[in-house]
């Protein structure tokens, strides 16, 4: 059944969400308060970056099946469902900045009319959806009825719309069991498993999930640390442990650490909730030491490796963005990478196949180049940090033709260590000889 659906956020979970509903032929009206960005989006154009993306909002605007707006006014009144997406930013403790939500949730209440199921898309502390369900009600006037629901997402930036029309599980939860079951009808045409849960287990089982995935990668990171220093192969012994069912493989690739807007912000925020239920651990605190250390270890090596002083050296750094597909840069590797390079004397210069806009503005002063050629030109170091596609693939000969010296420091085991070394270059990556 085809629903009237109000997005409240066109951030990177409520444009996907809005433009995905609106694909599946509802009526979606996304509700922002930054007039650029509405008028961009009425355009056609996304303020993210997004692997088909545009081309699906550019033909669902088309279709008119969704639209703009400033105003709660347009898109709450009528609608069946309002979707809760707004930014839940790491506050200056570790704590969730929840003043988004409850802002929206507030700016709600006014605009309800007949019955409405408000649904928490964003990222949120366990009993926010009590917390919403009050603000509501302490902002309704005209008699209106609502219930409130959890439904995390779970999109991966660079495969979001993938994830969405394909996704493992969804997840709701109400104390309201008929506004569970009609969220559930959004999902029908994707015919994957629903899980209905209660507010606080819902909101529990979004950070639960991203906490264990990024405990695995710091997991293996640690271990890959071991392996550098002891000669083992981390590769080698994460397809043994990966063979094992009650391990599986995913997740244990070792690199230089996790990055993006989820797993460090959900990780502190549950070490916070934790530690503000005075729940004994230090495991979540130990996820987020470990993927820090493994940035100095980088340095480090890199450091090492150019002879123990980066003075007049030139570093060339392949990726800014915290992961490929994206242009997301929040909490990236390569900022701090880049700070302690900086910091030590060398020149840095960079290239990023999206990301480079923005990097502008976070690290100015950067040298940015037009591709990994140029940044290379004249390096003494080129350091591989985000594992973009195009980087599979370069010319190996020009690339060492240009350096001032043949050094690479995979930072995502990109690369065959035989085959670079074949090339000429002296070679290091994680956790493998």
């Amino acid at each position: 059944m085809l629903s009237k659906i109000c997005v409240i956020g066109t951030g990177y979970v409520g444009l996907t969400t809005g433009t995905c509903f609106a694909d599946l032929g509802n009526q979606v009206t996304c509700v922002d308060v930054i007039p650029e960005k509405v008028a961009m989006l009425r355009r056609g154009e996304t303020p993210i970056y997004e692997p088909g993306l545009e081309e699906m909002l550019q033909r669902n605007l088309k279709a008119g099946r969704i639209r703009f707006t400033l105003d709660y006014a347009e898109g709450v009144p009528d609608a069946d469902f309002v979707f809760i997406a707004v930014g839940t930013p790491e506050g200056p403790d570790g704590r969730t900045d929840m003043r988004y939500v409850h802002q929206a949730a507030a700016s709600i209440g006014p605009h309800l009319r007949g019955h409405t199921v408000v649904v928490n898309k964003s990222t949120v502390p366990i009993g926010t959806g009590g917390d919403v369900h009050q603000i509501i009600a302490r902002n309704t006037t005209n008699g209106a009825t609502y219930a409130v629901a959890s439904n995390p997402e779970f999109l991966r930036e660079g495969q979001a719309i993938f994830d969405f029309f394909n996704p493992d599980r969804i997840v709701i939860g109400s104390t309201d069991r008929p506004a569970a079951d009609k969220v559930a009808t959004l999902y029908e045409p994707l015919n994957a498993r629903v899980v209905i849960t209660d507010l606080p287990t819902a909101e529990m089982i979004k950070y639960a999930s991203n906490s264990m995935l990024a405990a695995r990668i710091s997991f293996m990171n640690e271990v890959a640390m071991i392996c550098d220093l002891l000669g083992a192969d981390v590769r080698s012994v994460a397809l043994g442990m990966g063979a094992d069912k009650r391990i599986g493989p995913d997740f244990l690739n070792a690199g230089i650490g996790f990055g993006g807007s989820c797993f460090p912000k959900d990780v502190k925020s549950l070490a916070m909730v934790a530690k503000d239920a005075k729940v004994p651990g230090g495991m979540l605190d130990s996820i987020l030491l470990v993927n820090q250390n493994m940035r100095s270890w980088f340095v480090q090596k890199v450091t090492r490796m150019l002879g123990g002083d980066l003075r007049g050296k030139v570093v060339a750094v392949w990726g800014l963005a915290f992961k490929p597909n994206t242009d997301d840069m929040r909490e990236a590797p390569s900022l701090d990478i880049i700070a302690a390079l900086q910091a030590a004397g060398a020149e840095v210069r960079a290239y990023d196949p999206i990301a480079m806009e923005l990097a502008s503005k976070l690290l100015p002063g950067l040298k940015l180049c037009s591709d990994a050629y140029e940044a290379a030109s004249g390096a003494d170091a080129v350091l591989l940090v985000t594992e973009w596609n195009e980087f599979k693939q370069l010319d190996m000969a020009r690339l060492k033709q240009t350096m001032r010296q043949p050094l690479i420091v995979d930072g995502r085991n990109l690369y065959d260590p035989a085959d670079v070394r074949a090339a000429g270059f002296t070679y290091s990556s994680v956790g493998r000889q």
